[in-house]
């Protein structure tokens, strides 16, 4: 079902939006979670939350990207669900390296990134950042730093070699770094 039509049905308050949401986007959601999440009941938790705020937002909320909103929603909760469970030892091996990796450079510290990313500026400067980037480069950066991708995959579905995908990442965090204290964020 195409977004415009699960939108009407959220407008309509028709709870059938919800069955096409999940229909339309739990594959791709619960990839997002599962990056975040290594148990699947806490995967399955996070997606009914994500469609139940989705369902709260929609009216008056009317996202251009559905498929985006959801992912940032998804995301967000995930994290929160992961801040809650409090135990690095639960987390999805793909996200504590990815965070840890990122953090390697940035020194975000794994429990307060989130704390770092809500700060208007932090996202400024990181939007500007990407923005001067290549168009590969921002999505091997969106990949691993967003939706917390391994390398290997990232590698894969681009057709590129591991290697170019791991010094495209480290010299993006040096110069992201770079920027960040020119700025004064760091």
């Amino acid at each position: 079902m195409e977004d415009q039509k699960i939108l009407e049905l959220f407008f309509a308050r028709n709870e059938e939006g919800i069955l096409r949401l999940e229909e339309q986007y739990k594959a791709y959601c619960g990839k997002i979670a599962s990056q975040i999440l290594s148990q699947r009941e806490d995967v399955e938790e996070v997606l009914n939350d994500t469609w139940l705020s989705v369902w709260n937002a929609i009216p008056p909320e009317k996202p251009s990207f559905l498929k985006a909103y959801c992912a940032k929603i998804v995301r967000n909760t995930a994290i929160n669900r992961f801040k809650m469970i409090g135990a690095k030892k639960r987390a999805s091996d793909s996200f504590t390296e990815s965070v840890d990796e990122l953090g390697e450079d940035i020194q975000l510290s794994f429990n307060n990134i989130e704390d770092h990313i809500n700060e208007e500026a932090l996202v400024s400067a990181i939007n500007d950042f990407l923005s001067r980037e290549k168009k590969e480069l921002r999505i091997f950066f969106v990949r691993r730093y967003f939706y917390h991708d391994e390398i290997k995959e990232i590698a894969s579905k681009y057709k590129v070699g591991e290697s170019k995908v791991k010094v495209s990442l480290h010299r993006m965090r040096e110069a992201l770094k770079k920027k960040l204290q020119e700025e004064g964020l760091l």
